[in-house]
C-alpha cells in the first residue's frame, strides 16, 4: 500500500523528514479559513487507495482539531484506505479524573473525539500519569513512542561529566531511567519541612558533583518553574549552571525567556514540537514506528 503525508500548518520540517525515511510522497491539500472562520479543507494530490498519514503536533489544539477532521473525512471520501494520525505531543492528557465536582475528563472525550475520524494514532511520550496506557482512551491502534534512549544518547555524546538532577522524589524514576540508559549519575534533590512556610532543599552529596555539568531532564516543559526553581537550588548549593532537556517544548507565555534568563547553560528539547531549543531528533524511530503500526491497520 502506498504512503502520502499531509503536513497540517507548523509541521511541515518533520513531515519532509518523515516522508524521506518512509519512503513516501508528501502531499498537497489547501487549509485555511472563510471570512467567517469556518475551515476550508481541499486535497489536491491524488490518495485513492493509499494510507494517508496526518502530520500535526497538538500543542494548542483547539484550532488543529477541526481541520483534522475536515482533512481524514475529505481523504476517506476521495478513496483512501486509512488516515493516520501522527501527533508528537498530545494534548489534554492531564485532564483524566474528576478533580472538582462538575467537571468533566477530557483527556477521554479527546480521545473518543480522535478515535471516530483515525485509524491509528502515534505519539510521544504522553502523560500517562493515571492512566496505565493508550489504549484506555483511545479506540484505535495507537504507538506510544519512549524518547529516554534518544535523550541518553544526547546526554552521552555532547555533555561533559554531566550529573543529571531530579527536583524532587516523583522525578526519580524517569530521571533515573534516563541516566542508567546514558551511563551517568543522578541525584534527586532532598527536601526537609522545617514549617508550614519553611522547607530547606539541599542536593546530596553536593561536594562530590561540584566538578560536574548538572542536566534537569523533564518531559514537558510548561511554565518551566520546576526547572527555575531547581536551578537556583544549584547556584545556591554552588554547583554549575545546568543544561535542561525537555522532550516537549510547550513553553506557556514568557516561560522559555524566564527558563534563560535564571541562568541556565542551556535548554534543549526533542523536536515534537517545532521550537528554536530543538536539538533531539527523533523523526528515525518515528518513521519506523509509524511503517510498523500501519501493517495492522
Amino acid at each position: 500500500m502506498k504512503t502520502i503525508l499531509f503536513s497540517l500548518p507548523g509541521n511541515q520540517e518533520l513531515t519532509a523528514q518523515l516522508a524521506k525515511k518512509m519512503n513516501a510522497e508528501i502531499g498537497e491539500c489547501k487549509l485555511r479559513k472563510f471570512p467567517d472562520g469556518e475551515s476550508y479543507t481541499r486535497i489536491l494530490s491524488d490518495v485513492k487507495g493509499k494510507c494517508v498519514v496526518m502530520v500535526c503536533t497538538l500543542h494548542e489544539p483547539d484550532e488543529k482539531l477541526l481541520p483534522l477532521y475536515f482533512l481524514s473525512h475529505t481523504a476517506k471520501s476521495l478513496g483512501a484506505m486509512c488516515t493516520c494520525l501522527v501527533a508528537p505531543y498530545l494534548a489534554y492528557m492531564r485532564q483524566d479524573k474528576v478533580f472538582h465536582e462538575g467537571e468533566g475528563v477530557t483527556s477521554s472525550y479527546f480521545g473518543k473525539l480522535i478515535s471516530g475520524f483515525a485509524d491509528s494514532i502515534t505519539t510521544i511520550d504522553p502523560h500517562l500519569h493515571r492512566i496505565s496506557s493508550l489504549g484506555e482512551v483511545y479506540d484505535i491502534p495507537n504507538r506510544v513512542i519512549r524518547a529516554a534512549d534518544a535523550i541518553s544518547k544526547y546526554i552521552k555524546e555532547n555533555i561533559h561529566n554531566p550529573v543529571l538532577i531530579g527536583p524532587d522524589s516523583e522525578s526519580e524514576q524517569w530521571v533515573s531511567d534516563v541516566a542508567k540508559k546514558a551511563g551517568v549519575p543522578f541525584t534527586v534533590l532532598q527536601k526537609v519541612r522545617h514549617g508550614d512556610r519553611d522547607v530547606e532543599v539541599s542536593v546530596p552529596d553536593v561536594e562530590k558533583y561540584k566538578e560536574s555539568t548538572p542536566v534537569l531532564v523533564d518531559d514537558i516543559i510548561s511554565t518551566a518553574r520546576t526547572m527555575i526553581e531547581t536551578t537556583e537550588h544549584l547556584k545556591n548549593a554552588g554547583m554549575k549552571p545546568p543544561i535542561c532537556v525537555g522532550i516537549h517544548a510547550v513553553f506557556s507565555g514568557n516561560a522559555y525567556q524566564d527558563l534563560l534568563d535564571s541562568g541556565v547553560e542551556k535548554i534543549v528539547t526533542c523536536n515534537t514540537i517545532p521550537h528554536s531549543s530543538n536539538g533531539i531528533d527523533l523523526s528515525d524511530i518515528m518513521a519506523k514506528e509509524v511503517k510498523k503500526l500501519m501493517h495492522h491497520i
